[in-house]
């Protein structure tokens, strides 16, 4: 399957649009949308295969073809609140990321009067629930929790059917009844420009708070690889010029961002992302990354959603919107820019950040949660870091990070 979308994208690379029909059609009938977990995956390569030859112009039967694939895909779900809960517990693909944060993040606020979480996370807060109850139960006066997020990935799935405002304010209400004083503050922040403004409003508020017992936690979840890394030149916005003491013809907005949050002295920043790399310009070798890593979420349905399930509908739509956007597009549509632990690592390190260990608790925490769910998922540690895996498989990694 693999072999036969290579040569597909190599034809449609070279428009040979005779051969890139005549591999389409082979896929076309060996890759059902209801088949099994390899052939689904690579039905969603084959879409998005016919998506990116369609937007050439170079051949109108694949451009037919798009149409007549565009009745069979699948739209991009709006979850409620309840939905995308429910949605978020069915694999530990979050869950991990989640609970190893929460127990670095537990740890490395103790003493402090005030905590500030910035939540640059894809799950819109589904992680603060847990940590707002971890804080309540460890503190008869708990501290004053400030909650910041950013209006950016309105496009990107998964979506929710609710306003941030809303949003904010049923969070404040929960945690007003677990005792905990919440605010909960919205800054409207782009990852196109490195999330620039708010950086800039969060100098603000350091400079405002210097004095106070305050710890700020910056808490990435699978949302940086959405700012823009070497392979693409990013356009300047009224805002990128916040970076401009950075800039050199090797920076990218993704080095200039991690620089800009060690100046604000962070209590602890953690980065949970997927370990694999999307960000080769050239097609085949991003499309053989991707077809390498994404038989996982496919695989990992088939052991605990029912063929023709309503949760398995979304999970698929989000995965192949994913591959869509790596395979389909190029340049500033192109967003989907995973990048290895490898790198992230020497990125942050870079940064003048140190890599802290997770506790034996954190350790613990993610292990019990793992038994919740199918027999396939591991744990490992890799130096300082964990890693989620299915069947032996690096799937996602978690990493703390202090000042050097």
């Amino acid at each position: 399957m693999e072999q036969l979308l290579v040569h597909c994208a190599n034809a449609i690379e070279s428009n040979d649009a005779t051969l890139a029909q005549q591999i389409l059609w082979v896929l076309n009938n060996i890759a059902p949308p209801d088949g099994d977990s390899n052939q689904r995956l690579t039905c969603g390569f084959l879409r998005a295969l016919i998506a990116r030859a369609a937007n050439s112009g170079s051949c109108k039967m694949l451009a037919a073809m798009a149409n007549a694939h565009s009745n069979l895909a699948m739209d991009v779900y709006k979850f409620s609140i309840i939905e995308l809960a429910s949605f978020v517990d069915l694999t530990p693909w979050h869950r991990f990321g989640f609970t190893a944060a929460n127990a670095a993040i537990l740890d490395a606020v103790e003493g402090y009067t005030a905590i500030h979480i910035v939540d640059l996370s894809m799950t819109h807060c589904m992680q603060i629930p847990t940590l707002v109850d971890a804080i309540a139960n460890r503190h008869e006066v708990p501290p004053l929790l400030k909650l910041t997020v950013v209006t950016s990935l309105e496009d990107v799935p998964p979506i929710l059917d609710l306003s941030y405002d809303e949003l904010g304010s049923k969070l404040v209400n929960f945690a007003r009844s677990k005792n905990v004083m919440m605010e909960f503050r919205v800054i409207p922040s782009s990852y196109k420009d490195g999330f620039a403004n708010l950086i800039e409003q969060l100098r603000v508020q350091n400079y405002l708070y210097a004095e106070s017992n305050e710890a700020l936690v910056i808490n990435c979840h699978m949302m940086l690889h959405y700012i823009p890394e070497e392979t693409l030149v990013a356009i300047p916005t009224s805002n990128s010029s916040l970076y401009a003491f950075e800039c050199s013809p090797s920076s990218s907005l993704r080095t200039m961002f991690l620089k800009a949050l060690r100046s604000l002295d962070p209590t602890i920043v953690v980065v949970v992302d997927e370990d694999a790399d999307f960000t080769s310009n050239n097609l085949v070798c991003r499309l053989r990354s991707a077809f390498n890593y994404l038989w996982i979420p496919y695989d990992t349905m088939d052991s605990f959603l029912p063929r023709g399930s309503m949760q398995r509908l979304w999970y698929e739509a989000d995965i192949c919107w994913k591959i869509e956007n790596v395979i389909a597009h190029e340049g500033l549509q192109r967003v989907e820019r995973l990048e290895p632990k490898s790198r992230w690592v020497q990125r942050m390190r870079n940064a003048n950040f140190r890599g802290i260990a997770f506790g034996e608790d954190a350790v613990s925490e993610v292990k019990t949660m793992l038994d919740e769910h199918a027999a396939g998922w591991g744990l490992k540690k890799e130096e300082e870091d964990l890693v989620l895996t299915w069947k032996g498989h690096n799937v996602v990694f978690a990493t703390a990070w202090v000042l050097a």
